[in-house]
């Protein structure tokens, strides 16, 4: 008998998500009526057992870098008021970024917003790609499946992602209450600016805080910019919707600036810019 033979094979590796975990991504009101899809990337900060908490506490995992909060609320309150379907994460960005390109260095964060995160630490390829099969490709299937749905209904779906920032970064505040992210495709993004903008309560970011332009691989670039689907993306500062009523209130904010926009036919057209 050969020595390779009698040699002890490695462990399986425990599957990522359990019977008792949630499931990777959830389709809201799949049936609606609207030729809207909602987005939500990091609507989630749960972890499945098998990987605990990443060796974070209760604390770190309540936070923005684990999620965007109140971002799945607000996404709920649209999906009542526009009668669209919507796709939510299930699990923490921190495990993987599912608005990321695989190959961006933060796809799995090693360190979030000064956080190291010692579960991501040392991570051999097979762990990555559990978590790529289990999660990523569940979600990016999902959002292209519900795409797919609405075409074959004969619909070209307007896309609306919604995330939420930081009142303070690296010490800075960020007096946006709002803002509209986009590339080169205007039909959703300046209309948008111009309604909110009329009212002057409100601090409305062009491409801030972040920005959309260059996003290669992101969710928004994968699904909406390639086929030319309208599009924008949303950031609202997350103190301001940390609360049912808050997410509620802004839901509705947002809302009135999309209606007329949603409203227009010549919106819902395949256009590459």
């Amino acid at each position: 008998m050969s020595a390779s033979s009698t040699a002890p094979k490695p462990a399986a590796m425990p599957p990522l998500l359990g019977p008792g975990d949630p499931p990777p991504v959830t389709v809201l009101n799949r049936e609606g009526r609207a030729p809207v899809l909602l987005l939500c990337d990091h609507a989630s900060n749960a972890m499945p057992a098998s990987l605990g908490t990443l060796g974070l506490d209760e604390t770190a995992l309540s936070r923005h870098i684990a999620y965007d909060i109140g971002a799945a609320d607000v996404t709920r309150a649209l999906v009542e008021r526009w009668d669209a379907a919507a796709v939510l994460s299930g699990y923490s960005r921190l495990i993987i970024d599912l608005n990321r390109d695989l190959d961006d260095p933060t796809s799995i964060p090693v360190i979030s917003d000064g956080v190291v995160v010692p579960g991501n630490r040392a991570l051999d390829p097979a762990e990555a790609a559990q978590r790529v099969d289990g999660l990523f490709w569940p979600y990016h299937s999902t959002v292209d499946a519900e795409i797919d749905r609405l075409r074959e209904r004969g619909q070209v779906p307007a896309v609306v992602s919604i995330h939420s920032f930081t009142p303070v970064m690296n010490g800075i505040e960020r007096p946006w209450h709002i803002g509209i992210l986009w590339d080169r495709d205007p039909r959703m993004p300046v209309p948008a600016m111009e309604r909110l903008r009329a009212d002057a309560r409100l601090v409305v970011g062009d491409n801030e805080p972040y920005t959309g332009k260059g996003t290669e691989g992101s969710t928004i670039d994968r699904h909406a910019v390639a086929p030319g689907l309208p599009h924008l993306l949303v950031e609202i500062r997350q103190d301001l919707i940390d609360t049912r009523h808050g997410a509620a209130e802004w839901a509705g904010i947002l809302g009135e600036a999309l209606d007329e926009v949603l409203a227009d036919p010549n919106l819902y057209r395949i256009q590459h810019f």
